[in-house]
């Protein structure tokens, strides 16, 4: 089960709107959808989780080039938004490296649950991507969450600890 949302910061404090990502086929086109969601070019964050798995947050400051943390790499790249997420860069590969599996012979339709049938088969498939954190741990540091901090939450209520944080966690429950 996946759950994505956009915070985004403005003078009255954090709106949340729940969002579908079905159409969102790039981080590029996230990162649009986030911008729309802040037309004074305010702080929006795109959070992202799939149950008991991974957790993931987009952060983008007006037309600054979004900033990603993930974390569980290996979890997310197994998840159709989580493919969304990590780019080469992230995963520290040259753009255009094959490295991963083919996430499009996957057939992902963004209901998968993390879990392979074969065993076997996923350990193949992830060799190149391991289970930890990768991308911007400093993320949040500025809004009062270090990266110590974000890399100890537990991906079951990571997003509910991280507008708890922003002062936001009424407006996130709001919108689950």
């Amino acid at each position: 089960m996946y759950f994505a949302a956009l915070l985004a910061r403005t003078e009255d404090g954090w709106e949340a709107s729940d969002t579908e990502l079905d159409n969102v086929e790039t981080l590029s086109d996230l990162a649009d959808l986030a911008r729309e969601s802040s037309p004074d070019e305010d702080t929006v964050l795109v959070l992202i989780e799939q149950e008991d798995a991974w957790f993931g947050v987009v952060r983008i400051d007006g037309e600054d080039d979004p900033r990603i943390y993930v974390s569980d790499a290996a979890a997310a790249q197994r998840s159709a938004y989580g493919e969304l997420l990590l780019t080469d860069e992230l995963l520290g590969r040259e753009p255009g490296a094959d490295d991963g599996p083919d996430l499009d012979a996957l057939d992902l339709d963004g209901t998968e649950d993390g879990e392979s049938e074969d065993d076997d088969e996923e350990s193949d498939s992830s060799d190149a991507v391991s289970h930890s954190p990768v991308g911007d741990s400093e993320i949040l540091d500025d809004l009062g969450i270090g990266e110590k901090e974000l890399r100890a939450l537990d991906a079951e209520d990571a997003l509910s600890s991280i507008a708890e944080a922003l002062g936001a966690s009424e407006v996130l429950e709001t919108v689950r």
